[in-house]
């Protein structure tokens, strides 16, 4: 930590140094971050949380299906399900490309009728964003779901309870450690996410420019090593809470606990 303040402050009073030489063409910055770099991170949190809450309830859905349900084709289905965690992110971006671009099947459909589009805009990026943490949601809270024993549930549908309002009552709240530890690992891999975004959506400042489409702008330009090191830190911090946040729920999850 000692050796990135040192790093950080010494390229912070070049970049500075630069932009005085320069007779003030280019003024060097009043705070840490530039504005391009503010609307990098602003727009990863965006995409991050309206990728995670989006994707929940599907995450929910099939991960209550891959637990609780026996059916033909369900070794397939799972392999489907945790399949963008073995692709590479470029193949899965230029499969969204292709289905869900602006000429795709599905995408020309949605842009026609609904007036979707999400090739090159960031709701694109958080499809993508989505599609990549999806597994990891739906394997965290799957584990939780396992944990949960079924006696509970039969003891409520025994007092008439509906199959819903058992899902509601009993279930939800027992796997709700789970389901957070889900929704935080997604959340994070959201905001890491950069190979199927890229190619799916492209880095546009201001509408998909995440915070790993910015560094990696930063190292293919002359001088951009000190924007690169503040939006890397940036994103470390955040993930690695995000790690220690999903770590905890986990555990209370195995113990069984809850929240309280």
């Amino acid at each position: 930590m000692l050796y990135f303040a040192i790093e950080f402050g010494g390229r912070l009073s070049q970049d500075r140094a630069a932009a005085a030489d320069r007779g003030g063409q280019e003024k060097a910055t009043d705070g840490v971050f530039e504005p391009q770099e503010w609307t990098a991170i602003g727009l990863s949190l965006k995409i991050g949380t309206i990728a995670t809450l989006v994707s929940l309830p599907f995450a929910i859905a099939v991960a209550w299906v891959l637990a609780r349900r026996r059916f033909p084709g369900k070794a397939l289905v799972d392999g489907l399900v945790h399949l963008p965690l073995v692709l590479p992110p470029v193949v899965t971006g230029w499969i969204l490309l292709v289905v869900m671009g602006r000429r795709g099947v599905v995408g020309s459909f949605l842009a026609d009728w609904f007036g979707l589009v999400f090739s090159f805009r960031w709701t694109g990026a958080a499809l993508a964003a989505g599609v990549m943490g999806f597994p990891l949601m739906v394997r965290a809270i799957r584990l939780s779901l396992e944990t949960i024993d079924p006696r509970l549930e039969h003891a409520a549908s025994t007092l008439g309870a509906s199959p819903l309002w058992v899902f509601a009552t009993v279930t939800l709240p027992l796997a709700l450690p789970g389901i957070a530890a889900g929704a935080v690992l997604a959340f994070a891999k959201a905001l890491g996410e950069f190979g199927a975004t890229i190619t799916f959506v492209s880095n546009i400042p201001g509408e998909t420019q995440t915070i790993p489409a910015a560094i990696y702008t930063y190292t293919q330009t002359p001088g951009g090593d000190l924007g690169a090191l503040k939006l890397s830190l940036v994103a470390a911090l955040i993930a690695l809470a995000a790690l220690v946040a999903s770590e905890v729920m986990v555990r209370r999850a195995g113990r069984g606990g809850g929240f309280e």
